[in-house]
């Protein structure tokens, strides 16, 4: 369990990262990912099923069972989502072959295609974002990169 101790007045810190830094950080990650999810290329799609058609894309062919476990979706949730991308032509079912009862999801060229268009219109938003900023600011965001990184591959791990 972390030790939690007090660090000046009022901070608290754990386990060497105090608690403010580490809400600020939260904060300012989810406000810049909120601002790149709308995309014109995922319009009509919500976060979720943009998560889903990702995560097919990224790992499919997957399970049914395992898709609701990298999503964290509870069953039903997962066959109304997918149900939309089925029905907009991003994602297939078919039966998993090593167990008729299961089934197996797999993107489309279509959905592929989609990923790719909003993943390009996403980075072309950041990029505009990020030339707005002085010099000094985007160093600072590239020399925090391979942090950032490994902060999500330790995240990536854990979910796991």
């Amino acid at each position: 369990m972390a030790s939690t101790t007090q660090k000046g007045p009022g901070k608290k810190k754990r386990s060497g990262v105090d608690a403010d830094v580490a809400s600020r950080l939260r904060m300012a990650i989810g406000r810049v990912s909120r601002r790149l999810r709308a995309t014109e290329a995922g319009s009509g799609l919500t976060p979720t099923e943009i998560s889903v058609l990702f995560s097919v894309v990224r790992r499919g062919p997957l399970g049914a069972t395992r898709l609701a476990e990298i999503e964290d979706l509870n069953a039903t949730m997962l066959s109304r989502v997918l149900a939309r991308l089925v029905e907009r032509g991003l994602v297939e079912r078919s039966a998993d072959p090593a167990d008729g009862r299961a089934v197996l999801i797999e993107a489309t060229r279509a959905g592929v295609a989609m990923r790719r268009d909003i993943q390009r219109e996403r980075a072309a938003a950041l990029g505009r974002e990020l030339e707005r900023l002085p010099e000094a600011e985007r160093d600072a965001l590239v020399a925090a990169l391979p942090a950032l990184e490994q902060l999500a591959d330790l995240m990536r791990e854990r979910d796991s």
